[in-house]
């Protein structure tokens, strides 16, 4: 059975560049409602920030949940 295993480096740029994907279209969508490239920067940032922030402090709620996670035997 061969495994597949990614790598964090690789994880890590798929994370930015879904960031970046999503970060474009919102703008986007915001300066196509208000007309105003400031308003959608400023949207921009603050729910990026906030949503960052928010993130982190979910995970770590999460990583105190038991619920799914198993033990691994190294079987080697």
């Amino acid at each position: 059975m061969i495994r597949f295993y990614e790598h964090h480096k690789r994880s890590l740029v798929k994370t930015l560049s879904f960031r970046i994907l999503v970060m474009f279209f919102d703008f986007f969508i915001i300066v196509i409602i208000t007309k105003r490239y400031d308003i959608a920067l400023g949207v921009l940032l603050f729910s990026n920030f906030s949503s960052t922030v928010l993130y982190f402090f979910h995970e770590r709620i999460w990583n105190n949940i038991n619920w799914g996670k198993q033990n691994q035997i190294n079987t080697r």
